[in-house]
């Protein structure tokens, strides 16, 4: 992501007197947070307020997420009531729209917004709501509070460039993020990961050429949870490792099949309609397994301890309207 917005463009208050945090306006939707909740408001069809309230160190995890991604494929649902749909040209920000209940007796609202529009919005909250000492990228044993009044920021942790790799990692002129001299560590939970690294023997000649990494040792040095990085793209095959831990901050709603090879450790899956929220399936997946979220359902994760998952996305931007035309499937097989 880049840092934090234009904030011309950005509709926001000067700073609570006596909070210190300042409240945000996107359409008809207003966001505020106090010492402990962030709070959205909207009006609904007949004209009647309504609010939701959600943990503020909740809702900035789901924030920076939805932020450092640029919303991803298709739903980010911060919880079961508010979150964004992403159009790749505009974003929906919804409050009960996917919300079965809140659907039928009509409290729900959905305005669309430009990328833009919506991404400096959330740029300018996320900058203003994270306080001293809080990563929203980290684990919760790896951070401070996002709790009290406002005091200090942290740009830097919620405005990390992604290091970005023109060959395969390692390759001489390139990134070897395996040595602590790059600010890479190895984290806490991956103590006991090998760091051996493959034994190459390239023809004369081939050695700028051929090279292999150890990427279990590689995702050791994560500094991040729930935060796919891409290792190998192949036209639209993408390969996306990330290590996970604690509960992923958002519900992921796919516009798309998505693919999880479960690496190490475990993570429990909750699976609903991606429409209505009902539920679905509860998937446990150990070291080894492997499963698919077909293009109609959302889920959420929760990893008992630090995990690796190898994710794999199909990233072609026309695939979301081939599946919108019945051209291509929502299921990964058709038995």
């Amino acid at each position: 992501m880049n840092a934090p917005a234009d904030l011309a463009k950005v509709i926001a208050s000067q700073p609570d007197a006596t909070l210190g945090y300042k409240t945000f306006t996107l359409g008809s939707f207003k966001f505020r947070r106090d010492e402990y909740f962030a709070h959205i408001e909207w009006t609904t069809r007949d004209d009647r307020p309504l609010s939701h309230t959600m943990d503020a160190g909740n809702y900035l995890r789901a924030l920076m997420r939805d932020v450092a991604w640029g919303f991803f494929y298709g739903w980010v649902n911060f919880d079961h009531v508010i979150g964004t749909v992403n159009h790749y040209k505009t974003v929906d920000f919804f409050a009960g729209s996917y919300n079965a209940t809140m659907k039928e007796a009509g409290v729900d609202r959905l305005e669309n917004f430009p990328t833009e529009q919506i991404g400096e919005t959330f740029k300018a909250m996320l900058d203003d709501w994270t306080n001293e000492g809080f990563d929203p990228f980290a684990a919760p044993q790896e951070t401070g509070s996002p709790y009290g009044r406002k005091r200090g920021n942290n740009v830097a942790a919620i405005t990390r460039a992604r290091e970005l790799a023109t060959r395969c990692v390692g390759l001489k002129g390139d990134l070897d993020l395996r040595t602590d001299a790059r600010g890479a560590p190895i984290n806490r939970a991956f103590a006991d990961v090998p760091q051996d690294q493959p034994e190459l023997h390239p023809e004369p000649g081939f050695e700028n050429e051929v090279h292999a990494f150890n990427l279990f040792a590689f995702l050791s040095r994560s500094q991040v949870t729930w935060n796919p990085s891409f290792t190998s793209v192949v036209k639209h095959s993408y390969m996306c490792p990330t290590t996970e831990e604690h509960i992923l901050p958002i519900v992921h709603g796919n516009d798309r099949v998505e693919w999880f090879f479960q690496m190490c450790d475990e993570i429990h899956w909750d699976c609903a309609h991606k429409e209505s929220g009902k539920p679905l399936a509860r998937v446990i997946m150990k070291a080894g397994d492997m499963a698919a979220m077909p293009a109609y359902c959302r889920h959420q994760g929760y990893s008992p301890k630090r995990s690796m998952l190898l994710v794999w996305e199909n990233g072609s931007p026309n695939l979301v309207y081939e599946i919108q035309k019945g051209e291509a499937p929502e299921v990964p097989v058709q038995f």
